[in-house]
């Protein structure tokens, strides 16, 4: 049995396996779940030490919540599934599709992630995460990047939960994340690699700095897999504030064929 808690709705494939970020748990899917359950069987799932996840005194890396995470498919009988990831669990998610392979996980969702690499002063503020003395100092930096100007009450109260968990998982998060971009350079690039190309959508709402989007839409130009949208959006968790769209996104790109 796995110790990772999740939640199983509706029927249809591929499945949709919507993974939070680090210090964080699965209700910030709560209001997407009812829409994407509609014609696909959707887990939402807590990472492990996280949410309703069994507590653990053990430290582990991200490699080992993916092998937990395929457990986990196992358990629940998921032939094909379709990762839809908030922030850095998009490095779980390419993750999932390396193991796995392209039959398995025939495509991949980002929701709001640095998909193009780490902005300036990124890198750094993951490095005082680390450190006892100012992690706590770089925390408050990011609450308020993801609150201020954002008049969306369940982003403030989502934000305020994930100020539950203290410096032993902020610094594996700062860890885990800070070693996928040194080794990947960045997500477009780590999936650029891969075999065989993988369908990929990105949906977000920051930054809405127009560059970050032309980026992106000059690189879909160029890999004909690779999909983005802006969202009517202001916050770092979207589905709070835009459901409804970001689940017809997601339909609307499952259902092209490919």
């Amino acid at each position: 049995m796995t110790d990772i808690a999740y939640d199983d709705v509706g029927s249809g494939t591929p499945v949709l396996v919507c993974l939070p970020g680090w210090c964080g748990d699965r209700t910030v899917f709560e209001p997407l779940l009812p829409l994407l359950s509609t014609d696909r069987r959707t887990l939402v799932i807590d990472l492990p030490d996280q949410g309703g996840s069994r507590r653990r005194a053990d430290d582990f890396s991200a490699a080992e919540v993916v092998g937990e995470l395929i457990a986990l498919l196992d358990e629940a009988g998921v032939e094909q599934v379709v990762p839809v990831a908030l922030a850095h669990a998009g490095w779980l998610a390419i993750e999932l599709r390396r193991r796995l392979g392209p039959d398995r996980v025939p495509a991949i969702v980002f929701i709001d992630w640095m998909v193009l690499g780490t902005p300036p002063g990124f890198d750094d503020a993951l490095r005082g995460m680390q450190v006892e003395e100012s992690w706590e100092q770089v925390r408050s930096g990011l609450f308020a990047m993801w609150t201020t100007g954002v008049d969306v009450p369940a982003v403030h109260d989502y934000v305020s939960s994930m100020g539950e968990y203290g410096f032993r998982y902020w610094r594996r998060a700062a860890r885990e994340i800070s070693a996928s971009f040194t080794a990947e350079g960045s997500p477009l690039a780590a999936l650029e690699r891969l075999d065989v190309p993988c369908p990929t959508l990105h949906v977000y709402a920051q930054p809405p700095d127009e560059t970050f989007l032309a980026a992106q839409q000059d690189f879909a130009a160029q890999h004909p897999w690779f999909r983005v949208h802006h969202l009517d959006a202001h916050s770092h968790f979207p589905m709070y504030e835009v459901p409804d769209d970001i689940a017809d996104q997601v339909q609307a790109f499952l259902s092209t064929p490919r």
